[in-house]
């Protein structure tokens, strides 16, 4: 059997360039404008298949020959494929802006293509004049100017509530933080950032802080030109750090976008709570809960029970405390949890935070895996993202819910949009896991096991992972990899059982579950 990419002939060394786009077969990549756009690997070849026969109709027996290998394939399958291509490049079924299907015939690739040799810079594919993409930015972390590593929190925190109130803006697209923050104590090029990134805008910017009085210096600068668009330095007491944050978010959304209404800027501004100290302790939590181990889990869990304490009425702890639990279990990192509890944070969560789109992600996620209310679940996570569509957290959770609610296609393609918010994110095992799970979900075990082992490169020691590496592969009737995989998970966990596996799966349709558990047999796992 030929591996993924051997639709690749002669002409390997080609890129393709089209509309806002360009794949480059001999890399296996696509770009939509700088930034690289992830795309499953049949899907790339399907994609790449179209492209390079798009001067004629393409019929099923040529995709199965050429991408499927002479394989059996379903229909449902071969139109989860074609979706998927379509979706990658902005598509439907409806559009059929650049694949168009012809009734009883086949496809065909419609779009105006340019060939161009492998090398061509990437930065040659710019949309056209009368494109109306979102402005896009990225905000790099703030330096902390006092040479006091137990205030880098602060600084970050300033980036972040930056992040957050210019992602509430629909008028652009905002890099999440996790991709930003791989800048960290960096000194880096601006254009170069950029164009890894692939955003128009920068901000920048420091944190210096003296007791109760601070200066923040923040800086908006075009990529392409270096041009600076807006400086300024705000010296205040630390009191009024949430009013010069304000401020900041204006002057950004005013020189990038001057046209925008008064009413979405001011919809940029709403903060969850004007408590410094509560505040602190939040972002103290933070910190904390972005490092994925059980101890910092349990240390962030006190510093946002803290925050609570300080400011009852600040949502956003609310939804991460919950999202504590769910690590906890997800993890083996508790063995007991008190439910009362968790259902008061989450609906804590969700009736103060109605405008709160981190809160309301987590509250959804958390509200069906412990008590599994699925269609709750997404109403939260739909109302996240009708906040914040740039949230990348919110399509990862997304994903996952929609991977309960037996609905894997649309899981994939809000786990994609994740990986396009968030294209440097450091823990994107999380994701990955996530496309592990809703692939399994979907009955296709060569990608889940595929993407299941992506995520246990980054995290060899993640059990979301491990679990869909032992399900995925047992039904490959890969027995090898699946006991590996089993082995490493009861080093973890060595009280694991078929019945505590499908406990961290709320599915809605029951056959998703007799599914894992004919996996989880397969395997060799008791019961």
């Amino acid at each position: 059997m030929l591996p993924y990419g051997h639709v690749c002939m002669a002409d390997c060394d080609v890129r393709y360039v089209f509309d806002e786009y360009a794949l480059d077969a001999n890399r296996r990549e696509l770009f939509h404008g700088t930034r690289q756009v992830p795309v499953e690997p049949q899907v790339f070849d399907l994609l790449l298949y179209l492209i390079r026969n798009r001067e004629r109709v393409v019929g099923k027996d040529d995709l199965l020959a050429s991408v499927w290998q002479g394989r059996i394939v379903s229909e449902s399958a071969l139109s989860t494929r074609i979706n998927a291509a379509r979706s990658v490049l902005g598509d439907s079924g409806e559009k059929q802006r650049l694949i168009k299907t012809l009734p009883r015939k086949g496809l065909r690739f419609v779009g105006a293509v340019r060939e161009e040799p492998d090398g061509a810079h990437i930065a040659t594919v710019a949309p056209p004049a009368a494109s109306t993409k979102r402005p896009s930015i990225a905000v790099l972390p703030f330096w902390a100017l006092n040479n006091d590593p137990g205030q880098d929190y602060f600084a970050d925190g300033v980036a972040e509530d930056i992040i957050t109130a210019l992602s509430r803006n629909r008028a652009f697209f905002v890099i999440a933080r996790n991709s930003s923050f791989t800048y960290k104590g960096r000194q880096v090029d601006t254009a170069q950032v950029a164009r890894e990134l692939g955003v128009e805008y920068i901000l920048e910017g420091s944190v210096r802080r003296s007791g109760v009085r601070m200066r923040i210096a923040a800086q908006l600068i075009e990529a392409e030109s270096g041009r600076h668009l807006w400086a300024e330095k705000f010296d205040t007491d630390v009191s009024d750090i949430f009013d010069v944050q304000d401020q900041i978010v204006v002057r950004v959304v005013g020189a990038i976008a001057p046209q925008l209404e008064k009413a979405e800027i001011a919809r940029a501004n709403r903060r969850a709570t004007g408590d410094l100290a509560a505040y602190n302790l939040y972002l103290c939590g933070l910190a904390r809960w972005n490092r994925w181990s059980k101890d910092d889990n349990t240390e962030a869990l006190r510093l946002f029970y803290a925050a609570m304490e300080k400011d009852c009425d600040f949502s956003t702890p609310y939804g991460l405390a919950a999202s504590c639990f769910q690590f906890a279990k997800a993890n083996n990192w508790a063995s007991s949890f008190d439910e009362n509890e968790i259902a008061r944070l989450v609906e804590r969560a969700a009736e103060i935070g109605n405008d709160d789109a981190v809160a309301l992600c987590w509250a959804g996620h958390v509200h069906a895996y412990f008590f599994k209310d699925v269609d709750r679940a997404l109403s939260l996570i739909d109302r996240a993202l009708d906040l914040d569509i740039n949230l990348a957290t919110a399509w990862q959770r997304s994903g996952w819910v929609r991977g309960y609610a037996g609905e894997p296609e649309a899981a994939v393609e809000s786990l994609n949009k994740a990986m396009l918010l968030n294209p440097l994110d450091t823990r994107v095992f999380l994701t990955q896991s996530a496309m592990a799970f809703a692939h399994f979900v979907a009955g296709r075990d060569e990608e889940s096991s595929r993407w299941a082992a992506m995520a246990l490169r980054l995290k060899p020691h993640w059990l979301p992972a491990l679990r869909m590496a032992v399900a995925s592969n047992a039904m490959q009737g890969r027995r090898k990899q699946a006991s590996e995989a089993l082995a490493a998970y009861i080093r973890i966990d060595p009280e694991v059982s078929i019945k505590k596996i499908c406990g961290c799966y709320p599915f809605r349709r029951a056959s998703d579950r007799e599914r894992l558990i004919v996996a989880l047999r397969k395997a060799g796992l008791p019961g």
